[in-house]
């Protein structure tokens, strides 16, 4: 730390904090006897709190976020001179930063060519959502309006998106939800012994096949859109398994169903690619994304689509209503895109995608000898440095930790200075995920320091 901040500003902003800040996923009743924790300053890999405390945030952020790492003063410089020329218009023109990221991130994306700015990955998928209602009502009579959703999957917190949430605790006290909501099976090999029929081999492709029952049982004229993570997140952090991703599109190509590819925490790198569907071979219909667009520098968030999708939206412009009739006023903002044309340029230039995967696979070594040593940890599992570590009980019946001990792993690992994850309020009865989203810019001794935090954090909660 530099040293900003005296003792008596740190006491004052602790208690304006207290006094006024609303603090996401919190109990605040803590903090009536307790401060809350003051993140002040961040550089590279690691944070400091108001009491000088240093960090090493295997989190990114806290919610898989800051890909590029802290400090990065050319991203900032880059929204600076970018404000004081234009810093805003609304979306319903264009604007240099907006073109130019555009046409970036699509030589990323092969198949896809058109986007859609918004300010958050709740809202992209938001529209993904509108567009396929619209589409259902141009095209099929108002009838192919229905949107399917995988158990475990997240897609945000508005009342629309958390109708596509398949976890259960996320929505709980939030319903009525949005009618034409249909959720699908999960794909989680490691507990397919808990779905009914599940086979030994071949599960995949036998998950897959589960979402096409749903389609049949529905009635293929209703479904619209299938809207999937590529690799499941805050469930659990699920990989998909073999043969899952090929049976998807030959299912979504036979009833003509829009893939709808959920990227706000795969995206930008997380995975090893620039994507995290690009590692199965998917080719989707639309794509949203947000977190690491601009690792946190400036808030930005994407709904790409193919130019098939964008045609069907001017194919009779005699039509007042052939045209889609939305707006993101924050879509507008210029800061966006020229931080995530620099944030791009950083992952370009420093190899940043092929050190994931080296890191990544650091990650899921280490993290496999400590899977040896401490029979609580029952599955290893993630892409690049998006990794996961779910905690059992008893290995034989899988059954899952209390969640309290899990969350006692993490507090562990914060008194030695490691900041990790746990799936928080999630699927009820399996909140025992560990996570780890790192930086990209990882090094060997970060990954190490980071699991070395986990294995004395094992030992000393669960003995």
């Amino acid at each position: 730390m530099d040293g900003t901040f005296n003792e008596n500003d740190i006491s004052r902003i602790v208690e304006a904090d207290k006094s006024h800040i609303w603090h996401h996923l919190s109990q605040h009743k803590p903090y009536e006897t307790s401060d809350p924790r003051i993140i002040v300053e961040g550089k590279g890999m690691r944070v400091w709190d108001q009491a000088g405390r240093e960090f090493l945030d295997a989190v990114s952020g806290g919610v898989w976020t800051v890909n590029v790492g802290y400090g990065r003063e050319s991203i900032a410089n880059a929204v600076r001179d970018q404000l004081v020329k234009l810093n805003y218009f609304a979306g319903s023109a264009g604007s240099i930063p907006g073109a130019l990221f555009a046409e970036k991130l699509i030589s990323k994306m092969p198949g896809m060519s058109r986007v859609y700015y918004t300010n958050s990955g709740s809202e992209a998928n938001e529209k993904a959502f509108k567009m396929v209602r619209q589409l259902s009502h141009a095209k099929y009579g108002g009838k192919k309006y229905k949107i399917l959703y995988r158990d475990r999957d997240y897609h945000g917190t508005t009342i629309g998106a958390l109708s596509a949430g398949g976890q259960d605790e996320r929505n709980a006290q939030y319903g009525p939800f949005a009618p034409g909501f249909v959720r699908v099976p999960h794909c989680m090999e490691y507990r397919a012994f808990e779905q009914d029929g599940a086979p030994v081999e071949n599960y995949g492709e036998w998950a897959a096949d589960q979402i096409e029952q749903v389609i049949l049982r529905e009635g293929p004229e209703t479904v619209g859109a299938l809207c999937l993570e590529p690799v499941t997140a805050g469930g659990g952090v699920i990989t998909p398994p073999q043969g899952y991703w090929d049976r998807v599109q030959e299912i979504c190509a036979k009833y003509e169903i829009l893939l709808h590819i959920d990227e706000v925490v795969c995206g930008m790198g997380r995975t090893g690619s620039w994507f995290g569907y690009q590692q199965y071979g998917v080719k989707p219909d639309m794509v949203t994304m947000a977190k690491g667009v601009a690792s946190g520098y400036a808030a930005i968030a994407c709904l790409v689509t193919t130019e098939g999708v964008f045609d069907k939206f001017k194919d009779n412009p005699s039509d007042p209503l052939n045209y889609f009739r939305d707006i993101s006023t924050f879509g507008g903002c210029t800061a966006g895109p020229a931080a995530a044309l620099e944030n791009l340029r950083i992952i370009e230039d420093e190899n940043l995608i092929d050190n994931t995967t080296a890191m990544g696979a650091r990650m899921m070594e280490n993290l496999a000898e400590l899977m040896d040593k401490h029979s609580i940890i029952g599955d290893v599992r993630g892409k690049g440095l998006f990794v996961g570590a779910e905690l059992v009980s008893d290995r034989e019946s899988r059954a899952p930790v209390d969640e309290k001990l899990a969350q006692a792993v993490t507090a562990d690992c914060m008194a030695q200075g490691v900041i990790i994850g746990v799936t928080n309020r999630s699927v009820p009865g399996y909140n025992n995920t560990l996570c780890f989203s790192p930086a990209l810019i990882s090094t060997k001794d970060d990954i190490d320091q980071i699991t070395q935090a986990v294995d004395g954090a094992l030992g000393r909660v669960f003995g």
